[in-house]
């Protein structure tokens, strides 16, 4: 076999090794963007389930507390006020619709602060309810929902974390170069990160 014919044999399997290389590597880089972004897109779904428990408990609180507030001989002026900015605040959150894996970072930061209003809201309606009525927490359904309330509270800052801490390493990881590439390729863009509250120091506390 002649020297030149060797020679280019030589350099096509090399090419060849390096172009197997390079597809092995995009489809390896851009499966792991897939399961990145599948992973925020299911964490952001446990951030939607607490945020709906939430919503869920404040009829069930309200039915509750009217229904005790029926034993009184008139409705306390500050229940009646802070009834009405939950309502709003509930009304507000349940127009503002938000996937955290799609949005954009101004659609993020709208359901993100409907939110943040709606707890700071159910917290004024809390602690209305609380110095209006003193004895209601003795009743049986109000001590569960007070138990579901600070669950609720809890898991939504702890879903809230996860979902940060996962949208964190999906940015990074379609930022880094050169699987930047990839992602500019493929279509995988960076996501919305949720943004301190203003009110943040003052985050509902349920208390009773």
């Amino acid at each position: 076999m002649k020297k030149s014919t060797i020679i280019v044999i030589a350099i096509v399997a090399v090419l060849a090794i390096v172009v197997i290389g390079c597809i092995s590597w995009y489809v390896g880089t851009r499966n792991n963007f897939v399961t990145l972004d599948e992973g925020v897109s299911q964490q952001w779904s446990k951030v939607e389930v607490q945020y709906q428990r939430r919503m869920d408990l404040i009829p069930n609180l309200v039915e509750t507390v009217k229904g005790y507030a029926a034993h009184e001989s008139n409705t306390l002026e500050s229940v009646t006020r802070a009834r009405a900015g939950l309502t709003d605040a509930y009304n507000a959150a349940k127009a503002e619709p938000a996937d955290g894996a799609t949005a954009d970072q101004q659609a993020l930061d709208r359901y993100n602060a409907a939110q943040q209003q709606l707890g700071r809201a159910f917290n004024i309606y809390v602690n209305a309810v609380r110095e209006a009525y003193p004895d209601l927490k003795a009743d049986t359904q109000f001590q569960d929902l007070q138990t579901q309330i600070e669950g609720t509270e809890n898991r939504i800052a702890t879903e809230r974390g996860r979902y940060t801490e996962v949208v964190r390493d999906y940015n990074v990881a379609i930022r880094r170069f050169p699987a930047s590439i990839v992602a500019s390729m493929a279509g995988f863009s960076v996501k919305p990160q949720f943004k301190a509250d203003a009110e943040a120091a003052d985050a509902p506390k349920v208390q009773f």
